[in-house]
């Protein structure tokens, strides 16, 4: 099947989705950073230019090794492949660059048969970031029954003993959650608005609440990956896999929790939602070893700090994450999480995060940390790192407008 072009009608419709329901609190910008912001824009146009020209056929970017001017690149089967033809959306919607909305449909069309794929939990990552976004520019029924195929196959990894929809399969006895599933459950939440069937939500909120029970401690920084026994749901083992320690807060993944809890009260108006995201916020708020700039360390208890490499990817699902959050806090909270998210968006758009035109692969953001244990993607750009950071710009420039 191939997909007709997506036209400039409707294109608002991606604004509006990032504006949700809110307080009617106005938020006094920086109008050096708007202006910054929409040189990013332009900025952006030209670097994915250049990341498409050296795009193999058929494969979706995952980063760049500027040691040996490396593209590195995967199948559509890679938990981060909607996040390219996502950010072209962005992009599209912003400069009205047709050759962006070209490339972004090319990369639909070849992305388009994981909408079948029971293995992974990343179908909100893969599917709703990039046939989500074509979705709410311009309606269209192959759209539509891509998400909700999407969402069937997604709904199929819940387990109602554990209460989680399961990240990894594992040939040994145990059933792995990592904090990284709840950016997949905005899927579900569309479904149910899509079809009328409650199913999707239920399976949200229950993954939800056995995470919120599970994956967090006292301080309510978050474990990365919870073991359940997969015939009794009780937990076997809280760990990590790309944080420093077992105990250690790894940021990217407080950036997950943080971004995912205010989603789920977008999308349900239950409080206790609310809370958790302002408890996660002032976990990362008031740790110590978070810098002036607000760009995290990789973990916030590596052994390096202040030598640790910081984690640009980290810093932009948050900025995103707080340019939502703080529509929805009371006054107090509201302001601060606003100013953190302008103080991270003023520090990306730095050169010491934003790439010289036509370096960088053609990615936008530089230092991004991927999985330091396994000793991958150190230091390098991130296809997640740049689509968050789009996003929490296009939050940012709308955030006023009703």
């Amino acid at each position: 099947m191939k997909f007709r072009s997506i036209s400039l009608l409707g294109i608002s419709l991606i604004s509006f989705s990032l504006v949700c329901f809110a307080q009617h609190t106005s938020f006094k910008q920086d109008k050096n950073l708007l202006q910054t912001i929409n040189q990013n824009f332009k900025d952006a146009d030209a670097q994915y230019k250049v990341l498409m020209q050296e795009l193999p056929p058929d494969q979706f970017p995952k980063t760049y090794h500027p040691n040996t001017d490396k593209l590195e690149t995967s199948g559509s089967g890679w938990w981060c492949s909607g996040f390219y033809p996502g950010t072209l959306l962005y992009l599209y919607q912003q400069t009205k660059d047709q050759a962006l909305l070209t490339e972004a449909n090319r990369m639909l069309n070849i992305l388009q048969k994981e909408q079948y794929n029971k293995t992974t939990h990343d179908l909100g990552f893969m599917m709703y970031c990039s046939f989500g976004n074509a979705e709410k520019i311009e309606p269209k029924p192959e759209y539509k029954q891509i998400l909700i195929n999407s969402a069937k196959s997604l709904s199929t990894r819940f387990d109602p003993k554990v209460g989680c929809i399961k990240s990894w399969d594992s040939n040994k006895p145990e059933y792995l959650v990592i904090i990284d599933n709840m950016m997949n459950l905005e899927l579900l939440f569309w479904a149910t608005k899509a079809t009328g069937d409650s199913s999707f939500y239920k399976i949200a909120v229950t993954h939800a609440n056995t995470t919120m029970k599970n994956h967090f401690r006292a301080d309510y920084s978050s474990y990365h990956v919870v073991n359940y026994n997969p015939e009794t749901g009780a937990v076997q083992q809280k760990r990590t896999a790309q944080g420093y320690a077992d105990e250690s807060a790894w940021a990217r993944g407080q950036a997950w929790g943080l971004y995912g809890y205010t989603v789920m009260y977008r999308e349900t108006h239950d409080k206790k939602y609310l809370d958790q995201a302002k408890h996660i916020a002032s976990f990362i708020l008031q740790n110590p070893n978070l810098p002036k700039d607000k760009i995290p360390y990789w973990d916030y208890n590596a052994p390096d700090i202040p030598n640790a490499l910081r984690d640009a990817s980290a810093a932009s699902v948050m900025a995103s994450a707080f340019l939502e959050l703080c529509r929805y806090a009371d006054a107090k909270d509201n302001q601060l999480y606003f100013n953190t998210a302008q103080t991270m968006l003023q520090t990306l758009s730095s050169p010491a995060y934003k790439a010289k035109a036509g370096t960088n692969g053609g990615f936008i953001l530089e230092h991004s940390v991927g999985n330091m244990p396994q000793k991958t993607e150190i230091d390098v750009p991130l296809t997640y790192a740049d689509y968050y950071f789009v996003e929490a710009m296009i939050r940012y420039k709308n955030l006023n407008k009703k």
